[in-house]
């Protein structure tokens, strides 16, 4: 795993937490907030922003991926997430497949909990076996 230091998670989760606080989740109430670092040290926030028919809810997750590939960003060191939940916040299942089209499989996931206690995984324990643009190569 790529190391990432102490500091620069809880920064990490305290941008995240305010992003969580921008969330328009009338629907589940179930806010999150997202932090995705480059490596060229930008930080992008994101938000859970949810619609009446679920399908095109949008996770903080990609929103913040979202925000970075729009203004040109391609290298990502890390990403933190924090929900309203008791429990350590995962990305979903289509949130770690946009992960992996534009990270690296050992790049850090921080999965925090609604204080702030949180575990680090890479990636590719997220989504074994990940769907990537070398399935798509011919020979």
């Amino acid at each position: 795993m790529k190391t990432i230091h102490e500091f620069e998670i809880k920064k990490m989760l305290r941008l995240a937490s305010e992003a969580r606080e921008k969330a328009y989740a009338p629907y589940s109430h179930f806010r999150v907030g997202a932090c995705l670092k480059t490596e060229t040290g930008a930080y992008y926030l994101g938000a859970n922003i949810e619609n009446a028919a679920f399908t095109p809810t949008n996770c903080a997750e990609r929103t913040a991926m979202f925000k970075a590939i729009y203004d040109g960003e391609r290298s990502f060191e890390a990403i933190a997430i924090i929900s309203d939940g008791l429990n350590y916040t995962a990305p979903c299942g289509v949130c770690r497949q946009v992960l992996a089209e534009f990270c690296s499989p050992d790049m850090p996931v921080i999965c925090a909990d609604r204080d702030g206690n949180y575990v680090v995984h890479e990636l590719r324990e997220l989504i074994p076996m990940a769907f990537t643009s070398d399935d798509l190569k011919n020979n």
